[in-house]
């Protein structure tokens, strides 16, 4: 009796997380709520989801990578973040910035964050088809190449599924409207879920 006590204290110590962890999110409008108030955010959502744990939203609509590798190490610094969950690059793409400087920027991103002790979860970006399939893959493999050379995890773009749907999209066609939001908190909590060690849920 006491070792079956024993070995179910176990299980129930490892089922459960170890401490309460800050999470950064470091994006664009995407994740900064645009279009609507920040509390119907899909990250607001995912406070409510992971209440254990401190979730900051540094995401700014318009984030370029270049800016928000300006911002980082204040952000780093001020906020002790275990996992930073960055989602950046389609302002680069929009604009039609090279892939190329794009990786530049996201591995320095990448480095920085590391350098700190932290985990890193990328968001894979996707573009619309009408930028071209030439650009579109290279800027696919930027993410592929990173998520290789930096031996981090890749979360799959949380607008694969919402941006064909107009039901889900705000007006300009770019932008996932309030009823999207919950979709993508759903998406994005297993993947924060996976990234932060000793955290189960």
């Amino acid at each position: 009796m006491q070792i079956s006590a024993l070995l179910v204290s176990g299980i129930l110590l490892t089922a459960t997380p170890v401490s309460a962890a800050t999470i950064l999110i470091l994006g664009d409008s995407l994740s900064a709520s645009y279009g609507m108030p920040e509390h119907q955010g899909w990250v607001q959502l995912l406070r409510d989801k992971l209440p254990e744990h401190k979730i900051i939203n540094a995401s700014v609509s318009g984030e370029t990578s270049a800016g928000a590798l300006r911002r980082l190490p204040a952000l780093l610094d001020s906020v002790a973040p275990e996992l930073v969950l960055v989602e950046l690059g389609a302002n680069d793409g929009l604009r039609g910035f090279s892939p190329a400087q794009l990786k530049k920027n996201l591995t320095k991103i990448i480095t920085l964050i590391k350098s700190t002790g932290a985990n890193v979860l990328l968001s894979d970006i996707l573009m619309p088809p009408n930028y071209g399939k030439r650009y579109s893959q290279a800027f696919r493999r930027v993410y592929q190449e990173i998520q290789t050379e930096q031996a981090i995890t890749l979360m799959p773009f949380f607008m694969r599924e919402i941006a064909p749907n107009p039901d889900l999209m705000q007006k300009d066609g770019l932008h996932p409207n309030q009823a999207a939001q919950e979709q993508i908190s759903l998406w994005v909590k297993p993947w924060i879920v996976r990234v932060l060690p000793g955290v189960q849920q």
